[in-house]
């Protein structure tokens, strides 16, 4: 059965100020977010993955000379892994997320090179060996994050550790700064109808799925051109 549209989902509407610590409502909202992508089936999950790819070298995300920073999936997130050998073919310089402390909930963005050393990180994740040559996210020209839940109005609904967020909290500090370019990638079904900002949210300004572009403030949804 192919998982229906996460839209149905009710979010709670809570204090921008109550959201550090997530309530039993947005605990339950990720679950079941988290449970449609997983259900999605085999089929439908490699179309929707084969449009969202395209959809983003579409975009130009894949330039030469472009610093980009993807990552790579755990269960159930869309896989751009095979986004890696194109944007080596087009001379994109690649990053992926490195935990660096867990207690501190800080992550670097790290080169990813074919065959180079990895590990599994404490969540399962595959990322870099080692930290070297990590850019900093003001060197970088886009980053492509997973999202659990998305609104149309380019807010987001992470795991609830806050790495992306304390990793890209510069957007927040400099009016009119928009270095780097965030775009969000998910399923069609994990949309909400809204999600209640903190103000240590870090927007997004595209978010793509399988149905199109959805460009915050701008035109709420931009069909895939087939």
């Amino acid at each position: 059965m192919t998982a229906q549209a996460g839209g149905a989902i009710p979010f709670p509407s809570r204090p921008a100020d109550r959201m550090a610590q997530p309530t039993a409502e947005v605990r339950a909202t990720r679950r079941r977010l988290r449970q449609l992508r997983i259900g999605l089936t085999p089929a439908a999950r490699a179309a929707a993955e084969r449009t969202i790819r395209a959809t983003l070298e579409r975009l130009g995300v894949f330039r030469r000379g472009a610093h980009v920073a993807l990552y790579l999936p755990m269960r159930g997130e869309v896989d751009l892994r095979p986004c890696l050998g194109i944007a080596r073919r087009r001379g994109t310089r690649i990053y992926v997320p490195r935990i660096v402390s867990r207690r501190r909930r800080h992550m670097l963005f790290a080169p990813w090179t074919e065959g180079a050393a990895h590990r599994t990180n404490a969540f399962g994740i595959v990322e870099p060996g080692n930290a070297a040559g990590a850019r900093p996210v003001i060197g970088l020209d886009v980053v492509v994050l997973p999202v659990v839940g998305f609104d149309r109005h380019g807010n987001r609904l992470g795991m609830g550790a806050g790495y992306y967020d304390r990793a890209l909290r510069r957007r927040l500090e400099r009016t009119g700064w928009h270095r780097p370019r965030l775009i969000g990638v998910a399923y069609a079904c994990q949309q909400l109808p809204v999600i209640p900002a903190s103000p240590w949210d870090v927007p997004l300004d595209l978010v793509v799925t399988e149905r199109g572009v959805i460009v915050p403030g701008r035109n709420p949804t931009e069909r895939t051109r087939k």
